[in-house]
């Protein structure tokens, strides 16, 4: 989508009506975008393959930003666990209950799918860096350095970290991170409230370690 750039006023006028016709067409175009309910009834009815990638494009991103952050940063594992949840997706979507909210849906799966992953892995914990958890939780220390921060994701229990990442890093509701999680609202917020606590508390022994 060029711009008119111009010289005169008349021009300019010409510039900023095509600018603004530019951005009624893509305002235009996002309202006529088909709903996730509207994809996955053509993906069940008649295995429209074109509105499944539709619906992946359109959360892919969140889905595997999700999961980098579940898995403390690890891309690679993130990444090939994304691929997974988008199987696991395509094969269940005859199962999706149309009166719940899609990403609900889509983000219990991802979760589902990490968690049977941890317990493969004996329930040892993904020691990898994590770049910018913390940039999502409230009154963040100034700095720390990265290998900190791994540290101290990595000292969370799973469900803390999970209910950090979908309340802060997806910006979901607490009611909604709870139905994903499957457990009750009050737990999800103890989570919630302890993880950052731990968080807290560790990264700041670690700054008073530092020798001046």
């Amino acid at each position: 989508m060029g711009q008119v750039v111009s010289g005169c006023d008349l021009e300019g006028g010409i510039s900023e009506t095509t600018k603004s016709s530019s951005t009624v067409s893509e305002l235009g175009a996002k309202m006529s975008a088909p709903s996730d309910r509207d994809l996955v009834l053509r993906v069940v009815a008649g295995n429209d393959h074109h509105a499944y990638a539709t619906l992946v494009r359109r959360h892919q991103s969140e889905v595997r930003g999700m999961l980098r952050r579940l898995c403390v940063g690890n891309a690679s594992v993130a990444d090939d666990l994304a691929q997974e949840v988008f199987i696991k997706v395509y094969r269940s979507l005859d199962r999706f209950r149309h009166d719940a909210k899609f990403t609900s849906w889509l983000y219990r799966i991802a979760y589902n799918t990490y968690v049977s992953y941890a317990r493969k892995k004996g329930g040892k914990e993904l020691l990898v860096e994590a770049e910018d958890f913390l940039s999502s939780v409230e009154e963040r220390p100034p700095s720390f350095a990265r290998h900190d921060l791994s540290k101290a994701m990595t000292s969370l229990r799973p469900e803390e970290r999970a209910a950090l990442t979908l309340t802060y890093g997806q910006d979901l509701s607490h009611e909604e991170a709870a139905e994903i999680l499957g457990c009750p609202l009050g737990t999800l917020k103890t989570h919630v409230t302890r993880g950052k606590q731990k968080l807290r508390k560790r990264l700041q022994a670690w700054q008073g370690e530092v020798v001046v």
